[in-house]
């Protein structure tokens, strides 16, 4: 089972103990449940990251009981610090899928996408963001839940051109960002290969309007985004649902395609090729914007 937080964020979090004591360190993690290990191995000119070392390492971080602990253990030693401080470990934890809320409590996002997919980001943390949203009020603010699978679809869609090397134009809107993510990872109905069977073009053209249909419901007044003139009447948590169930099976979509190497048509650029081009594209236009300031200078 993978674990729910890297060894580079823990990592992370062992060398901000030496800020701590280790009667602090000792306590936190005491009263957290958990006993150092004893067999611990590591290693360290500082007595307290050997401290923290040791009690890391009788968590079990595939195990979201152990990881919600550790996470009150970290809140408490990290109390009061300042944000700059602690900021590393804090983008370190959103990789991994743990949700930072305003009064800087970490939390596991309830990821309602497979993790494999997500995790196979660069930076996944936009998308786990709008998923611990969209958890959060899928029940109680249907309003709220349709505006954020909305934006789920958006994010996914700038995750997906980013990934693919492509610009991304702020000002485009849902359903065009939609079919450039699609056609970017050869996702559409008039595709080929086995995508390009009748089953298969029918319900991809059925996932295309998705965006389109969210992106409606959203401007039509029901859900957040834009403000309405009069009070949102009507809205169920089963019409939160609905559009909440629609987004993720658009964005499950395009991130398992994203991530298949064979994906579509059997196509045999993988996803580590996609990756390289998107960092070459970058280095590209890092040197075009320098060449042109160096232009202007002279």
């Amino acid at each position: 089972m993978a674990e729910l937080i890297s060894a580079t964020t823990r990592g992370v979090f062992r060398d901000l103990m030496t800020d701590s004591t280790v009667g602090q360190i000792e306590a936190a993690f005491r009263d957290g449940g958990f006993a150092p290990n004893p067999n611990s191995t590591y290693q360290d000119s500082s007595i307290r990251r050997e401290t923290a070392q040791a009690y890391l390492e009788s968590v079990n971080w595939s195990d979201s009981g152990h990881v919600r602990r550790f996470l009150r253990v970290a809140s408490r030693l990290l109390d009061g610090w300042e944000e700059k401080a602690v900021e590393k470990l804090w983008r370190n934890l959103r990789s991994d899928g743990i949700v930072v809320g305003d009064d800087g409590t970490p939390t596991i996002a309830r990821s309602m996408l497979d993790i494999a997919s997500i995790r196979a980001l660069a930076d996944p943390s936009a998308i786990y963001e709008q998923l611990e949203r969209i958890r959060r009020s899928v029940e109680d603010d249907p309003a709220l839940a349709i505006g954020s699978a909305k934006e789920l679809i958006e994010t996914t869609a700038k995750v997906v051109l980013r990934e693919r090397g492509l610009p991304v134009n702020e000002t485009d809107d849902l359903p065009k960002l939609a079919g450039q993510a699609q056609t970017a990872v050869g996702l559409h109905p008039m595709g080929s290969g086995p995508d390009a069977s009748e089953g298969v073009r029918q319900i991809l053209g059925a996932v295309t309007t998705i965006a389109r249909g969210l992106a409606e419901l959203r401007n039509r007044g029901h859900g957040t985004g834009h403000g309405p003139a009069t009070a949102r009447t009507g809205l169920r948590p089963r019409h939160a649902h609905l559009a909440v169930n629609a987004a993720i099976t658009w964005c499950q979509l395009l991130l398992d395609t994203l991530t298949d190497p064979e994906a579509p048509g059997g196509r045999p650029k993988t996803f580590e090729y996609w990756r390289r081009e998107a960092a070459r594209s970058a280095a590209r236009t890092r040197g075009a914007a320098l060449r042109a300031e160096r232009r202007l200078d002279q």
